[in-house]
């Protein structure tokens, strides 16, 4: 057993603050010695989240239990109405308490189910890409075709899409380690390769003076 353990442990035994009711003080020391926090430090923190807690739940005319008091509803109504408290103290105060409620009443706190996920879509085929930038060159002006092969290779060649390609800026692409990367600029996250297929399609040569 780590020596650290039974100083926490007395700590908890002697936690008696005076903003706590005596009747709080013991609930809270009582789910905390459960719960077994690692560090006086972190005992202290869950001891008053406990006994804040049970002092609200005891103005409420609430039984004093770990199956009442600390039921997620009542704990969310008291992180939410406890008075005094800045944005940070709340979140910190509801992360403590959740942390409490599932290792004193499990049951109360089942595991989150998980999300579906998609699965990845399949890359564009070169017969895509080359459809795409052939409606790209049909455009009426040269700024239009400029666009549009440019939404074409940042969009199915880097996978920039909405907010990514509304603030891409030309300043983060840049052509760097055999290929053309858009960087993480103002408007991109992260960087991203354009797949080599699509910078070859992509890339038009320059024409003559005075052209697009």
């Amino acid at each position: 057993m780590p020596a650290e353990e039974p100083a926490v442990a007395a700590y908890i035994g002697r936690w008696r603050p005076s903003p706590v009711s005596p009747q709080a003080a013991a609930f809270a020391r009582d789910v905390i010695a459960r719960v077994a926090p690692a560090g006086r430090e972190r005992a202290k923190n869950l001891l008053w989240a406990a006994g804040k807690l049970a002092d609200y739940a005891a103005s409420l005319g609430l039984e004093l239990t770990p199956g009442v008091v600390l039921h997620p509803s009542v704990a969310e109504r008291f992180t939410r109405c406890a008075p005094g408290l800045s944005s940070v103290a709340r979140r910190t105060l509801r992360t403590n308490l959740r942390f409490i409620g599932r290792r004193v009443v499990p049951q109360l706190y089942p595991a989150g189910v998980p999300l579906p996920r998609e699965r990845s879509k399949q890359p564009y085929r070169p017969a895509q890409i080359d459809g795409y930038l052939a409606l790209a060159d049909a455009q009426p002006t040269a700024e239009r075709r400029k666009r549009a092969a440019g939404l074409v290779c940042l969009g199915a060649g880097a996978g920039l899409i909405r907010g990514d390609l509304r603030d891409v800026r030309g300043t983060d692409v840049a052509c760097r380690s055999g290929g053309v990367i858009a960087g993480s600029g103002a408007g991109v996250p992260a960087p991203c390769r354009c797949s080599p297929g699509t910078t070859r399609r992509c890339w038009r040569p320059p024409g003559p003076p005075g052209t697009a």
